[in-house]
């Protein structure tokens, strides 16, 4: 049945929208800016079309930004080849949101996590998007399946595949969504060790497998590759804390469902470091400089 004339105007649906939309995005490209483009984007379209002749303007916006998201994947997959050093998402330092159900506020937040993020790089560009929209946004098959261009069976085939690649990368994807108390106590003591390079009290916090990567871009220094294990993390980890320690202002935070920190430099935000703190040890530390990657640090954005 298509919308009445009568019913709210384009731009309050778009704008009920948006916070889904931007959030769909980010989720697809780990970057705030590339998915306020592509909703953006949406926003043009939507505007040029008459919102009488759509049946449903929540599943045309969601396919709009997830074919939108799709095309900046895949050209984005394409430059990350000669991407200086590891890549990273950027960072959400507690996001600001319309609240949810309690449900389906922590199923959503879970997938925002640092941690989740980086296992959906491991898969492909299509992969991502069934996924995404399939078991976050709870999508049916035959939606998605019109979204990406395939059939229906094909479409569970690609979430079957993906899933299980998903598990292989890493035995569960389920990461707090908010920090407990005690894993914020492990990062300050990580953060704290760190900083007085006491590398027995940063060896015992150290998870066996932990893993360090930096994401400095092309113009700031940053380790080009995954700082692997405890010995070589707990290194890393005191050069990199007392590197700045004199010259910036650190705060707490939560980054992507991880205690963290923000360390700034006067007004503006130099880094952002994230603390994944599984079983009471630190799993894996993200410290993300690009500059880049820090202009919507202090900006209020809205996602679910």
């Amino acid at each position: 049945m298509m919308r009445s004339v009568s019913g709210p105007s384009p731009a309050a649906v778009f704008d009920a929208e948006r916070p889904r939309l931007v959030g769909l995005a980010y989720r697809m490209l780990g970057s705030v800016a590339d998915a306020e483009d592509v909703v953006q984007e949406a926003w043009l379209r939507w505007a040029a079309v008459d919102p009488a002749t759509i049946e449903s303007p929540p599943a045309w916006l969601t396919t709009v930004v997830s074919r939108l998201s799709l095309d900046q994947l895949r050209r984005r997959r394409r430059d990350q080849e000669r991407y200086v050093g590891p890549w990273l998402p950027e960072p959400l330092v507690e996001p600001a949101s319309p609240e949810p159900g309690p449900a389906a506020r922590a199923e959503l937040a879970d997938s925002l996590t640092t941690a989740f993020l980086l296992l959906l790089e491991q898969l492909s560009p299509t992969e991502r998007a069934v996924v995404l929209l399939t078991d976050v946004f709870g999508e049916p098959f035959d939606t998605v399946a019109h979204i990406v261009g395939k059939s229906p069976a094909a479409t569970r085939q690609v979430a079957s595949r993906a899933r299980r690649r998903l598990r292989a990368e890493e035995g569960s994807v389920a990461v707090p969504a908010a920090p407990s108390d005690a894993q914020r106590d492990v990062a300050r003591a990580y953060l704290l060790a760190s900083l007085t390079d006491d590398k027995e009290a940063l060896l015992s916090l150290l998870a066996d497998d932990v893993v360090v990567m930096s994401d400095g871009g092309p113009d700031q220094h940053a380790a080009r590759r995954p700082v692997v294990g405890p010995h070589r993390a707990a290194r890393f980890s005191s050069n990199l804390v007392r590197r700045f320690a004199d010259v910036l202002a650190f705060e707490e935070a939560t980054v992507n469902g991880n205690p963290g920190v923000v360390g700034r430099l006067g007004d503006a935000v130099a880094i952002v470091v994230s603390v994944e703190v599984v079983g009471g040890r630190v799993q894996r530390v993200t410290s993300v400089l690009n500059p880049d990657k820090l202009r919507h640090v202090d900006e209020a954005i809205q996602l679910i």
